[in-house]
């Protein structure tokens, strides 16, 4: 092999220039504390550090996208909660009302106070958040969710929708509540069923929400869940009795238990009515229908009244005798005669506006005699057992507000350890050993420092020299 002057020359200049080079590559890593400065330094490791970071602003995307439904479901808490206690309010003055003391002229200044408070639910029932979205309208959250049509109607403009947000991978969550879901749902009467009385009623009777012992009686097949209870006075024995029919308004036709169609059958077919006892319960599980019995005349009197025997079940009513599996629908405190009718009818969604819209109605009415005041507990009764239902839903949305906002915070909570683990696995791939990096450096400083010491020596190297 011929070695030239420019040969040395050009080899030990290449050789400086590679040297150099590694000694700024190796400062460049120092100044970034990153091994890795392009995809050539290790294409494998370059691949899974790209492939972890995508991962990485994802997680950090769901994690700003459940920093929204935070925000969302807390406003959502806050007004459900002042909801409540205006429900609450509304509650306490309906009880008031209920003083024998109040006059016509007191309730009618808690009915204007039940007016603002109306105001007020309304007012709640179109918040809207930061961005002047509605929160309960759905979907449209550029539609105000109810609006007042005439006094007292409340018409919904919303939709059925839950506007949902995307915080994993395969969860999204629900950062809102249809505004008729929260308002218009509740239960009326025991969320079972509902007593009414009939506004013709003269008497003084009372009946009570109920409840239910035995709710699989109630959700038999059997069991049309539609009943009129018909209360009447015989004068016809020694002394007035009290007595009611259960009938069966599909047919008009009256409801009787068997002990009472076994009497009625031994003594030729007679019906023998109940007696009622003065705040007893009255119970019934099942239609049972007498194909003896006289009808209803045309004002719903009962007609046919056998007076020669009174049958009497006692302190609690029940067909078919069994007071254990029975409903107890309500009580009747008779003060004096007359012909009292209630309806028990499945418990149907009620509106929580026009819940306090008729109770205001109720308050204002002027109380006339002891049907008067009897019309105002029954009035009272009905709209305490409404906002009770109207309550319990909210509270019912409220538990499903905390839910989410318990599962919101768990998966925030795993998708922190998440972006951990992603830090953790992006320093292993790319993160600069400090230490080695600093030996390096030094170790290449020395080397190139010997390697231009030596290019000197070699290139002042001449034949001339030795001439």
């Amino acid at each position: 092999m011929r070695i030239s002057t420019s040969m040395i020359y050009d080899l030990g200049v290449n050789r400086l220039q590679q040297q150099s080079s590694d000694l700024i590559k190796i400062q460049q890593q120092i100044a970034a504390q990153r091994r890795i400065l392009a995809p050539s330094d290790d294409p494998i490791a370059s691949a899974r550090v790209l492939e972890v970071s995508q991962s990485s602003s994802l997680n950090k995307q769901y994690d700003t996208n459940m920093g929204s439904v935070t925000s969302a479901l807390g406003q959502e808490d806050i007004i459900l909660n002042s909801v409540e206690l205006l429900i609450q309010d509304v509650r306490t003055s309906a009880v008031s009302a209920g003083n024998g003391s109040f006059t016509d002229q007191e309730r009618a200044s808690l009915a204007s106070e039940l007016r603002g408070r109306y105001q007020d639910l309304l007012g709640l029932a179109n918040s809207t958040d930061g961005n002047g979205q509605h929160l309960f309208s759905g979907y449209r959250g550029n539609a105000t969710p109810f609006t007042e049509t005439t006094p007292g109607n409340v018409a919904y403009f919303g939709d059925q929708g839950q506007r949902l947000i995307q915080i994993s991978t395969s969860r999204q969550i629900a950062a809102s509540d249809s505004g008729a879901d929260i308002f218009l749902k509740g239960m009326n009467g025991n969320g079972t069923f509902v007593t009414a009385a009939s506004a013709a009623n003269t008497g003084s009777g009372v009946i009570s929400p109920g409840s239910v012992l035995d709710l699989s009686k109630w959700n038999s097949a059997a069991n049309n869940k539609d009943y009129r209870i018909v209360f009447a006075v015989d004068n016809t024995g020694a002394s007035p009795v009290t007595t009611y029919d259960i009938i069966d308004p599909a047919n008009n036709s009256i409801i009787t238990g068997a002990a009472s169609e076994a009497l009625a059958s031994a003594t030729g077919g007679a019906r023998f009515p109940r007696i009622y006892n003065s705040g007893s319960d009255i119970g019934f599980k099942q239609l049972d229908t007498d194909p003896g019995m006289p009808g209803y005349a045309a004002t719903g009197q009962p007609a046919g009244f056998a007076t020669a025997v009174a049958w009497d079940y006692g302190n609690a009513v029940s067909i078919n005798g069994d007071p254990a599996s029975s409903q107890a629908v309500g009580v009747y405190n008779p003060a004096t005669p007359g012909i009292d009718s209630f309806t028990v009818k499945a418990s149907t969604n009620t509106n929580i506006f026009t819940t306090i819209n008729d109770l205001i109605t109720l308050l204002k009415t002027p109380t006339i005699g002891s049907a008067g005041n009897t019309q105002l507990t029954n009035g009272l009764n009905t709209a305490l057992s409404n906002l009770d239902g109207s309550l319990n839903n909210i509270l019912t949305v409220r538990a499903s507000v905390g839910a989410r906002m318990r599962e919101n915070d768990a998966v925030q909570s795993t998708g922190a350890d998440l972006q951990l683990q992603y830090q953790q696995t992006t320093s292993a791939l790319q993160d600069l050993d400090v230490v080695k990096a600093y030996t390096d450096l030094t170790r290449q400083q020395t080397a190139l420092q010997a390697s231009q010491q030596s290019f000197m020596k070699v290139q002042s190297l001449s034949l001339f020299n030795y001439m």
